[in-house]
């Protein structure tokens, strides 16, 4: 199971800079996010519509389009747990003042080491430098 955050998922819809290489790693194994990442992703796709990226047609397309893939389980909505939510209040209390991370990154690492995975797929360089502090090996395939 690979986990993508959201800024990756954004490009299994939209072509920008590297949807190429999502789309390779989004078949090569299935596809993981925090259900914090669902909101994130509508949001982000909303976004685009503000900033006239989508027509609305486009937009209700894409929002139809995702919304069909989460019903056919093309991701595995991993739960924002209260043990998910410990790991980020202990990680955040160990934490040195040179590591700026936001909260919605620090649930996303959090949600991905309590369910065991090793690794996580980003281009957030802010997640990046804070994954070794979730026990994590931040990737960025762009």
């Amino acid at each position: 199971m690979n986990y993508l955050d959201v800024a990756y998922i954004v490009r299994l819809y939209i072509e920008e800079a590297g949807w190429e290489k999502v789309r390779i790693l989004a078949a090569e194994a299935p596809v993981a996010c925090s259900l914090h990442g669902y909101a994130e992703t509508v949001a982000a796709f909303h976004r685009k519509y503000r900033e006239s990226t989508f027509t609305p047609s486009e937009y209700g397309q894409v929002l139809d389009q995702f919304a069909t893939d989460c019903d056919n389980d093309a991701y595995h909505w991993l739960p924002v747990s209260a043990s998910v939510m410990a790991r980020v209040a202990r990680t955040f209390r160990k934490l040195p003042p040179s590591v700026f991370i936001r909260a919605s990154d620090a649930l996303h690492l959090a949600c991905a080491a309590d369910n065991g995975l090793k690794k996580i797929y980003s281009n957030d360089q802010r997640l990046i430098a804070a994954a070794e502090h979730f026990a994590l090996k931040a990737i960025d395939i762009l």
